[in-house]
């Protein structure tokens, strides 16, 4: 139940009609079955909050077959909670500990990607119901009967009713991008060898559409295995392919070289073959083997006669330069054909593989998890975070009830559930909104219960119709409109399970009272910045990984790998990791709203584009793995000196940057520039200087157009973030 909205449109309305149809019809259906036509009361229970956990409190996204396919595959984990909820209820320290174990468990699988993430919440609910008194193991074939009749007829609900338009998945974004990547190669090859206004603009919205924040949430690749892995790697490499395609400066003179138009050539062939891929056609093998025979001879032309041979042209330092640019785009292209074969056909790919930019490609589904879950188990993430703070609030509320004996405890800890948000000042307000609403809601049970009595017809007629309202209203209303609805709707409940009195509305506020003071301690102590602070230090260690990296892959280069080293070392994993925590922790920090009062504890140096940091992560890692391909080869000593200097400024900036993000308290605060003019300037031309080092100030300059963003916090044209 989510915050008040900025706008209530009818559309808003409509949607969460239909989903309040669908959840009404299913609950009611459930609850009176058993509970008038075989008075089964416990089964009525749990055939009624089975369909409000996982249609109302869960947000699972996508379409109703989408949704209705999550929930069929979380059956069996709905019927282990409801099991391990009834067993441990025997003693108060047992359904804690559950509680603890369960809350982190159920809450840290968001790291699973959004479906498990917008499931968590129900499923905590399916623990929590059970879990109190009585014990009564006895009862537990009702439980599930109950349970698994409500879910199997919220599966049929979904799939059938109001079916919905499904948007365009990721793979067919993906394809439309490489189309259009292809088509720009095709006029990049051809005169006038440059892309028009049109063509750059379509290559930007391609390019924007792969973002993960234009995407539906049920359609992005954010999932632990292979192909998720591989489909989020097609996009980022299709998205860094248009960027470089439009970026390609026109050929010295107006004419380029035949090894450059073959290359081109060879981009625009494989990216039709791999669009083909993308939809039900073959591997692109044949044109991925033609890209890389067309790559490998401009690089040698480029790189300049073997030993023993005829000597090769002197090519000038601007053809040299979009020679560089244009291996870059046949590198782009190549890491896009082979993630997408990899997105399509798994560990069956046929085109060739590099284990180290693709180190997942042949390792199996449990390592891959494992490799998430690992990569996010510490404090520095905020799925971590998250799963620890609502596991030690819900922890604490099942504690809080059963010492004290709270009457409908489960109340409190539904409150602690729905209200406990990832930072304080929201928590705060949420708690606000839902005290207000929760007391109003009271004051209507109070009223209803004193003037109805016991007779249980009229909350039987009241309940269905109340339901369809309550969501339909609630999650459009905001939060306190959502929690006053509900406290009449449960009393609605169980006033047909016992007899009722008006002093339900009594325990029902001092339930959500007790709940959201839970809610509220464990959010102070827990982390209560959220993702605001963590963005901070998860972009200014990204920065500090890729200083090291620069600075390590300058001197290999430099020096022709007198310092080279495999695929891994200067740092690569922990770059890597550094990226997936900053990544996570800026989907959050979008998450979470503008904090509703007080100064933020260390306040940006400027407007901060973190988007630019996660793309400097990126950059930083493919361009290190491409400069570092055998073999490396010397640069002579004016070149190797002039690239040693600029890729020490280079590194010095992303220090100074990663400071002024995240400063330690003594760092100093002088007025020093974060963008060094030295570094952006005209880069020197050393006579006789290889591709090699034009291939490598290349990936330094797009580095410093990243720092240059993150620090101006100005976007790129063209280009947007990196997926998530």
């Amino acid at each position: 139940m989510g915050g008040v909205p900025a706008r209530r449109s009818p559309a808003d309305y409509a949607d969460s009609g239909r989903r309040a149809v669908r959840v009404t019809l299913v609950a009611a259906a459930g609850f009176y079955l058993f509970r008038y036509g075989l008075d089964r009361p416990v089964a009525a229970t749990y055939a009624l909050f089975a369909a409000v956990a996982l249609g109302g409190l869960a947000k699972i996204p996508g379409t109703g077959r989408q949704r209705a396919a999550t929930v069929l595959r979380l059956l069996p984990v709905c019927w282990l909670l409801v099991v391990v909820g009834t067993y441990l209820s025997i003693r108060t320290w047992c359904a804690v500990v559950g509680m603890l174990a369960v809350g982190f468990g159920l809450a840290f699988a968001a790291v699973g990607g959004p479906r498990p993430a917008g499931a968590a919440p129900g499923l905590q609910l399916l623990y929590i119901l059970p879990s109190f008194p009585p014990y009564a193991p006895g009862t537990l074939g009702e439980r599930l009967i109950g349970t698994s009749t409500g879910l199997v007829l919220f599966i049929v609900a979904e799939a059938l009713m109001f079916p919905e338009p499904s948007p365009p998945t990721y793979r067919e974004r993906a394809a439309h991008a490489v189309r259009t990547a292809g088509h720009g190669a095709a006029l990049l090859a051809a005169p006038p060898y440059a892309l028009t206004g049109p063509d750059v603009r379509a290559a930007g919205e391609a390019s924007r559409s792969l973002r993960s924040l234009t995407v539906p949430e049920a359609e992005r690749p954010a999932g632990p295995g292979l192909r998720d892995r591989a489909l989020a790697h097609t996009g980022l490499a299709t998205r860094t392919l248009l960027s470089r395609l439009a970026q390609l400066p026109v050929p010295p003179g107006g004419q380029p070289g035949p090894e450059v138009t073959a290359v081109l050539r060879a981009v625009a062939r494989l990216a039709t073959a791999t669009v083909d891929c993308l939809g039900t056609g073959p591997s692109p093998v044949a044109p991925y083997g033609d890209l890389v025979r067309a790559r490998a001879h401009l690089s040698a032309v480029s790189a300049g006669p073997a030993p023993g041979t005829a000597r090769a042209p002197d090519f000038p330092p601007a053809v040299l330069r979009r020679h560089a640019a244009v291996l870059e785009i046949a590198d782009a292209a190549l890491a896009m054909a082979t993630a997408a074969d990899l997105a399509v056909r798994g560990r069956h790919a046929a085109v060739q593989i590099s284990r180290g930019r693709f180190w997942y490609a042949g390792t199996r589904a449990p390592i891959l998890w494992w490799h998430r879950l690992r990569g996010h188990a510490g404090r520095r993430s905020v799925f971590f975070q998250n799963a620890v703070r609502i596991a030690l609030a819900l922890t604490a509320a099942r504690l809080v009830a059963g010492v004290d004996t709270l009457p409908h405890g489960f109340w409190a800890m539904l409150a602690t559930l729905t209200l406990t948000r990832t930072t304080m000042d929201e928590t705060w307000h949420t708690i606000r909104l839902a005290l207000a609403g929760t007391l109003a809601g009271a004051l209507v049970t109070a009223g209803a219960l004193s003037l109805a009595g016991t007779d249980t017809a009229v909350y039987a007629v009241v309940l269905p119709v109340w339901m369809l309202f309550a969501f339909t209203v609630g999650p459009v209303k905001g939060v306190g409109w959502a929690q006053g609805l509900f406290t009449v709707l449960v009393a609605l409940v169980f006033a047909q399970l016992a007899p009722p009195t008006w002093r339900l509305a009594e325990v029902r506020m001092l339930d959500v009272l007790v709940g959201s003071a839970v809610g509220a301690v464990l959010g102070l102590l827990a982390w209560p910045r959220g993702a605001h602070d963590e963005l901070r230090y998860a972009s200014a260690e990204l920065l500090r990984r890729a200083a090291e990296i620069v600075v390590a892959t300058g001197a290999s280069v430099a020096g022709g790998g007198a310092v080279a080293a495999p695929s891994g070392v200067f740092g690569h994993r922990s770059l890597q990791r550094a990226v997936i925590l900053a990544e996570s922790a800026f989907a959050q920090f979008q998450s979470e709203p503008t904090p509703f009062g007080g100064a933020p504890r260390r306040p940006a140096p400027r407007t901060v584009d973190w988007q630019a940091a996660l793309m400097a992560g990126h950059h930083t890692l493919w361009g290190s793995e491409r400069l570092l391909a055998p073999p490396v080869t010397g640069l002579g000593p004016v070149a190797a000196e002039a690239l040693s200097g600029l890729g020490d400024r280079v590194a010095g900036r992303m220090l100074l940057i990663s400071a002024a993000l995240d400063p330690g308290a003594d760092t100093p605060t002088g007025p020093i520039p974060l963008v060094d003019p030295g570094v952006v300037g005209p880069v020197a031309e050393p006579p006789g200087a290889p591709r090699r080092y034009y291939a490598t100030v290349s990936w330094l300059d797009s580095l410093v157009t990243d720092l240059t963003r993150i620090t101006r916090g100005g976007p790129e044209p063209g280009q947007g973030p990196p997926t998530p």
